[in-house]
């Protein structure tokens, strides 16, 4: 019993730490386009992931920023959202992605507070428990990276049309 306390109150104190871990990153360290987050051709932009149901049972993982509204940033894509705030979405799945990581590493740490088959049942089941959330991130990451580039494009076209108005006059 002593040995599912201390697994217990383990991986609570690490699920803490790793959650303000997350939100005191700068964001800035976090690039889509490297290593390890960078998309992968297996991954065929996400879909998958789709191959795997991920649109059925995403929402029925627990979301941080329904649970803290105000320490975590809103999954949802905000109408209007320009080019600075989804990237920033983009970097929160990169975020997520290497917070639910590390969670699976440390999550083995049960193996030494509960000795036997007992501390590996748990640390596999906590690795499982967070192997949900990784797939969820790399799978919206695709769409949102689409989302960004439609974004980027269109307000690239609105610069053109402005700078040739500047330049031309509106004719009035």
């Amino acid at each position: 019993m002593a040995g599912f306390v201390r697994c217990v109150l383990y991986l609570a104190l690490i699920g803490v730490f790793s959650f303000l871990l997350g939100r005191a990153l700068p964001k800035s360290l976090f690039h889509w386009d490297r290593f390890p987050f960078r998309l992968y051709g297996w991954e065929k932009q996400g879909s998958v992931y789709k191959a795997l149901g991920v649109q059925r049972w995403k929402e029925k993982v627990p979301d941080m920023s329904v649970i803290l509204p105000k320490l975590m940033p809103s999954k949802r894509l905000p109408k209007g959202a320009g080019p600075e705030e989804l990237t920033l979405m983009v970097r929160e799945t990169c975020v997520a992605e290497f917070i639910h990581a590390l969670l699976c590493v440390a999550g083995f740490g049960c193996v030494f507070l509960w000795k036997g088959v007992w501390g590996w049942v748990a640390s596999v089941l906590y690795v499982l428990g967070n192997v949900p959330d990784i797939i969820i991130q790399r799978y919206n990451r695709p769409k949102l990276l689409r989302i960004l580039q439609k974004v980027q494009a269109r307000e690239r076209t609105n610069e053109k049309c402005d700078h040739f108005e500047l330049q031309h006059g509106t004719g009035a």
